[in-house]
């Protein structure tokens, strides 16, 4: 692969890229509740054959001591190291139709002359559009659908699909960056952020897995093989309602969340395109979501050795 970039090279036996695909990006890093873009990630490498066009470096953007690379020790000898990965690979969809997936982790550095190489990428690909996700834990019950807030220029996904419209100040990760750059651009941009639930958003969630897929579909007309998961969720769901079940105190807590939830819902239009609510699912009109969180826990530890664990829920 000879190097053609400071940040990053290009695959010498790359694919040819047609023009006017959808870009769909996804990044680890700052936030993940449920594990939702890494569990995408992983899904979509095993069933999209995504074939690698640009390997960016991880010498430039990663910084190993906060994101360690796994190095596999096998009795007395190491047998592999698996490097992070972030790259814009040539990917297909279950009926065969292309589209560019930028995935991986969350550069640690450059941000500027990341996004600089991203915007220019997209521009030598003429891609037809930019849809990313994220998500991000709050108080609200497993037992509704997984929300969502829309940012963007696609008027017509904030209408249909922003429950959540605050105005606020929050730590920028390099998927806002790159939103921002694409629009100051002109190119068609939705940005997707999952309310996740929060006693959850430390588990693998199936669920948040499935709301991901299910925006970036929304937004490009793909087709994802979503059965595995689908099957993972049912699994999930069961256990968590049985942990619920199991201790009282747990389900008068979620059935609050559930009350206000629906109280939230009741008075949304999708068609107020002006409404803000900073306080739609605030954490100061509830029981507290930590309490929630922590009533979890201290009823799994209280589980007999063997029986699954919070990570188990995954």
């Amino acid at each position: 692969m000879p190097l053609s970039g400071d940040l990053f090279e290009r695959v010498a036996n790359a694919p040819a890229v047609p023009s006017g695909l959808p870009l769909v990006m996804l990044l680890t890093g700052f936030t993940d509740a449920g594990s939702a873009v890494s569990g995408l990630i992983d899904h979509l490498r095993e069933t999209t054959d995504p074939q690698p066009i640009v390997v960016f470096d991880n010498d430039v953007l990663l910084d190993y001591r906060a994101r360690r690379p796994i190095i596999v020790f096998e009795q007395d000898h190491l047998t592999q190291f698996r490097p992070s990965r972030l790259e814009l690979s040539l990917a297909h969809d279950a009926l065969g139709q292309p589209f560019l997936l930028l995935a991986g982790y969350e550069p640690d550095f450059a941000w500027n002359a990341f996004t600089q190489v991203v915007l220019e990428l997209a521009e030598e690909f003429q891609v037809s559009g930019v849809s990313w996700v994220h998500a991000i834990a709050m108080p609200v019950p497993h037992t509704r659908p997984i929300g969502t807030t829309v940012s963007g220029n696609r008027t017509e996904l904030i209408a249909a699909q922003s429950i959540w419209r605050p105005r606020t100040q929050v730590p920028a990760t390099a998927g806002h960056l790159l939103e921002y750059r694409f629009v100051e651009n002109g190119a068609r941009v939705a940005g997707f952020v999952l309310l996740v639930p929060h006693y959850l958003a430390e588990t693998e969630n199936p669920d948040a897995v499935l709301a991901a897929a299910d925006r970036l579909m929304s937004a490009t007309g793909l087709v994802l093989t979503m059965d595995e998961v689908h099957a993972e969720r049912e699994d999930f769901i069961k256990k968590v309602d049985d942990q619920v079940i199991a201790s009282e105190e747990l389900s008068q807590m979620l059935t609050t969340l559930e009350h206000r939830y629906d109280a939230y819902m009741a008075g949304y239009d999708p068609t107020d395109t002006d409404r803000v609510d900073d306080g739609g699912f605030s954490e100061r009109d509830l029981p507290s979501a930590d309490e929630l969180a922590a009533e979890l826990e201290r009823y799994l530890a209280s589980r007999p050795p063997g029986e699954d664990d919070k990570r188990g829920l995954g």
